[in-house]
C-alpha cells in the first residue's frame, strides 16, 4: 500500500441515504453495522473503503491508517445524525486504521472504531478493514445510495429452521461453558489456541461428551486478558487472540456440522475505561452516563452504558443481532443483568440516583433489555437469550407484552447456591439443611431456568467443585458424582463449566489449561464417564426435559426423610413410559430395602401370557436402573439393584405401587419405567 495519502471523497450523500440518516438519528437502524465502521465498496467504479463513525459532539474527526502513513485525513460530518464519513479509494480489506477525534473538550485521541469487525492483537488497538460481507456499490447521484435497512448489503444470512420455540422449555439443553484461551493450549504452555484449533479439538470433544451446546465466554475484543472477555472494547470483532473473523466463522460452521449449537456470552452491562475505546468517545460521556453515580461501576471500575440514549441502545441491540445474523450464533447469555436492573446495585446510600418515580429500578435498562429481546424474537426467532440474573426480579422470562423482560431462559442462582451449600455440609449435619434441596422446587417453574455450575464457582478463592464437597477423598468424589446426577434430573436446563468433568482439585487458571493429565487417575476418569453418560441419558429421556417448565412434569415421592437425607421424585413426560424416578441418598450409609412409591405402569399394549388379567392394571412395572453414580464404572463402590427392580402392589408415598431399593452411599440412581415383564420380550443378558 502506498504511503501517499489517497484522494478521499466526502460521502455524506453517497454512503448515507436519507433513510439511513433518519434511522441513525432516531436510534432505530435495525442493522447499524451495515453503515457504520469500515466497508470495502466502490464509488463511480473506483474500489475503496467507506468509513463512518458516530461522534456528534466532536470538533473534528479524521482518518489515520497504514494507507496514509497515519497522517489524519479530514472526515465530513452529517449534522442530523452526528456521523462522520469518508471514502478512500484504493483501500481494501486488511488495511489498519483509527479515528483521530478532536473532542468537545479540545483533547485529541486516536480512537478504535466502535464498529470494527476485526481488530489488532492486544495490546495493539487499531481496527482493520474487514470484508466479512460485501457492500453494494455507491452511486454518484445524491439520494440514491442504498439504505441498508433491509440487510441486502450483507452476505446471505444463515437460514435457521427452529426445531422448537426457544421459550417452551421442551428441548434438552446441556451447555459446556468454555474459556477459549485455557481449554487446551495445543502448542505449549505459552501459546493460545486459534479458532481453527478449537474447531479441530474442542468441537469433536464436546460432541462426543454428549453436550448439546457450547457456550463461549465473551469472544468480543477486550484489552485485558484477565477480564476473561467481560470488559470488552470491540463488541463487533472476535478477539484477535485466536485469529481473524473467518476463523471464528469456521468454528461456528463446525459446531453446527457436529449437531451442536453455539451460545456466546454478551456484555451490555459495562465497558472498560481504556482511553482508545468508548470512554468519552467524542470528548463527552457519549456511550456512558455522565454522572458517575449512574455511569461508573464501583465493583469492576468500569463504565456503564447510557441505556437512555437511543443511539447507544441501537449500538447494543444491533450488536446482539449482528452475532446471530453475521456469524450464525444460536444465542446470547447476557452477563450481569442484575447490575443493570437496579440503580443501587452494589452502591451505598447517597451514591445512586433514583428513577423518575423515586424507585431503584433502572427503567432505561429494563426498556433496553425488552427491546433487545423483541428484536431478536422477531428477526431471529431461533435464538435463545439467557439472563444471568441473581435476584428475584419478576418475569425475567415472561413475554414483554405481559410486562416481562422477554428472555428465553434465566440462570437459577438460588438452586446453585443452596445445592453447593448443602453438599459442603458434613453428612451428619445434612438433616438440618434438608430444605436447601427441596426449596428450589417451590419456584422451579416460575421461570424457564438454566442450572449453572459455571466458571464463577471455581475462581477467586472459592475452590474447585470437588473441594467444595464434604468428606475425605472418596466421599468428595461420591458427593460430586451425586451432585451432577441430581442436577441433570432437577427441572431446568444444564450448564457445566469446562473441566468440571475432570473433577480437578484446583481452581481454574486462565493462564494455564485444563489438567487433562488427571484422566490417568481412575477416579477422575470415572467422573468424566459419568458426565458423558448423563448427557446421553438426559437427551434420550423425554421425561427429564419435555416438561421442564410445567409443574405437572415433577412429582415428589420422598420429600420429608430428612433424618436419613433421602429424597425421591418422578420426572414425567407426555407419555407414561417417559417417566424417570430419581432417588438420592446423601449420606455415606448404605440403605437396604428402602421402599419408594412409584407411578403405576399403564396397561400393556399386548401380552404374551393369558393370565386372565383384564387390563394389566395389577401388573407391576419393571424399573430399569439406568444410572447409578456408585457404579464402579464411575469410581464408586458398585452397590445397587442389579440393574432393575420390579414394582409391587404395595402402596407407598401416595402411589399404588412401590419398589424396594438398595441405596448406595452418597449416590443418586435413576430408574426408567419399562412395560411389565409379561408384556415385553425378555431382557438381554
Amino acid at each position: 500500500m502506498s504511503a501517499h495519502t489517497p484522494h478521499a471523497h466526502p460521502l455524506t450523500d453517497h454512503w448515507l441515504g436519507a433513510l439511513d440518516i433518519w434511522l441513525l438519528a432516531e436510534g432505530k437502524h435495525q442493522r447499524p453495522w451495515e453503515k457504520l465502521g469500515a466497508h470495502p465498496t466502490t464509488l463511480n467504479g473506483q474500489a475503496g473503503t467507506a468509513f463512518a463513525v458516530w461522534a456528534p459532539h466532536a470538533r473534528s474527526v479524521g482518518l489515520a491508517g497504514d494507507f496514509n502513513a497515519w497522517v489524519s485525513q479530514p472526515m465530513t460530518r452529517q449534522a442530523q445524525c452526528g456521523v462522520w464519513v469518508l471514502f478512500v479509494p484504493g483501500v481494501g480489506a486488511g488495511a489498519w486504521y483509527k479515528f483521530d477525534v478532536e473532542g468537545a473538550d479540545g483533547q485529541r485521541m486516536l480512537k478504535t472504531d466502535p464498529y470494527a469487525r476485526e481488530t489488532e492483537l492486544p495490546p495493539g488497538n487499531a481496527a482493520r478493514v474487514c470484508a466479512t460481507f460485501a457492500a453494494q456499490p455507491l452511486q454518484a447521484a445524491a439520494g440514491t445510495a442504498p439504505s441498508g435497512t433491509s440487510g441486502s448489503a450483507a452476505a446471505p444470512r444463515p437460514a435457521h429452521a427452529p426445531a422448537h420455540s426457544p421459550g417452551n422449555g421442551q428441548a434438552a439443553m446441556a451447555i459446556y461453558e468454555v474459556h477459549a484461551g485455557s481449554w487446551r493450549r495445543p502448542w505449549g504452555p505459552h501459546t493460545t489456541a486459534t479458532w481453527d484449533d478449537l474447531t479441530h479439538h474442542l468441537v469433536p470433544y464436546v460432541a462426543e461428551m454428549g453436550f448439546t451446546h457450547i457456550e463461549l465466554m465473551p469472544v468480543a475484543e477486550h484489552p485485558f486478558y484477565g477480564s476473561w472477555g467481560y470488559q470488552p472494547t470491540g463488541l463487533y470483532a472476535p478477539t484477535a487472540r485466536h485469529g481473524g473473523p473467518e476463523g471464528f466463522r469456521r468454528l461456528v460452521d463446525a459446531i453446527h456440522a457436529a449437531g451442536l449449537k453455539l451460545i456466546i456470552d454478551w456484555v451490555p452491562a459495562h465497558f472498560p475505561t481504556d482511553a482508545h475505546a468508548l470512554a468519552r468517545f467524542d470528548g463527552t460521556a457519549l456511550f456512558e452516563y455522565a454522572d458517575p453515580r449512574e455511569g461508573f461501576h464501583q465493583d469492576w471500575k468500569t463504565l456503564i452504558y447510557n441505556w437512555a440514549r437511543p443511539e447507544v441502545r441501537n449500538f447494543l441491540v444491533g450488536n446482539a443481532l449482528y452475532w446471530i445474523e453475521q456469524y450464525g450464533v444460536d444465542g446470547l447469555r447476557v452477563d450481569a443483568v442484575a447490575s443493570m436492573l437496579y440503580r443501587d446495585y452494589s452502591r451505598p446510600d447517597g451514591q445512586w440516583v433514583a428513577n423518575r418515580y423515586g424507585g431503584r429500578e433502572n427503567l432505561e435498562a429494563i426498556a433496553f433489555l425488552r427491546e433487545m429481546n423483541d428484536v431478536l424474537q422477531t428477526e431471529a426467532p431461533h435464538a435463545v437469550t439467557i439472563a444471568e440474573e441473581s435476584t428475584a426480579f419478576p418475569r425475567v422470562t415472561g413475554p414483554t407484552a405481559d410486562g416481562g423482560l422477554g428472555f428465553t431462559h434465566k440462570w437459577n442462582m438460588g438452586w446453585m447456591n443452596d445445592t453447593l451449600a448443602y453438599l459442603a455440609e458434613d453428612p451428619v449435619n445434612r438433616r438440618w439443611h434438608h430444605n436447601k434441596l427441596t426449596f428450589s422446587i417451590t419456584y422451579a417453574h416460575s421461570e424457564r431456568y438454566v442450572l449453572p455450575l459455571s466458571h464463577d464457582e471455581v475462581v477467586h478463592g472459592k475452590g474447585s467443585l470437588l473441594n467444595k464437597m464434604a468428606g475425605d477423598r472418596w466421599q468428595k468424589f461420591a458427593n460430586l458424582r451425586a451432585l451432577y446426577a441430581w442436577m441433570y434430573a432437577h427441572p431446568g436446563k444444564k450448564l457445566l463449566f469446562m473441566g468440571s468433568e475432570l473433577a480437578p482439585a484446583t481452581e481454574w487458571n486462565h493462564d494455564g489449561q485444563l489438567p487433562w493429565e488427571l484422566l490417568q487417575d481412575p477416579a477422575h476418569a470415572g467422573v468424566q464417564r459419568l458426565v458423558r453418560d448423563l448427557n446421553h441419558l438426559y437427551r434420550a429421556s423425554p421425561g427429564l426435559c419435555t416438561r421442564d417448565s410445567d409443574p405437572g412434569g415433577f412429582q415428589w415421592l420422598v420429600v420429608d426423610d430428612a433424618d436419613q437425607s433421602v429424597l425421591a421424585f418422578a420426572r414425567l413426560g407426555h407419555h407414561p413410559h417417559d417417566t424417570v424416578v430419581v432417588v438420592a441418598n446423601f449420606t455415606p450409609v448404605v440403605r437396604h430395602g428402602y421402599r419408594v412409591g412409584v407411578p403405576r405402569c399403564p396397561p400393556p399394549v399386548f401380552s404374551t401370557a393369558d393370565d386372565g388379567a383384564e387390563d394389566g392394571a395389577e401388573a407391576g412395572c419393571l424399573w430399569r436402573e439406568v444410572l447409578n453414580t456408585d457404579s464402579a464404572h464411575y469410581g464408586g463402590s458398585n452397590l445397587g439393584n442389579q440393574g432393575q427392580v420390579l414394582a409391587q402392589p404395595i402402596a407407598m408415598h401416595g402411589q399404588a405401587q412401590s419398589v424396594s431399593l438398595t441405596l448406595p452411599p452418597l449416590s443418586v440412581i435413576w430408574l426408567k419405567m419399562q412395560p411389565a415383564p409379561d408384556a415385553i420380550e425378555p431382557l438381554a443378558a
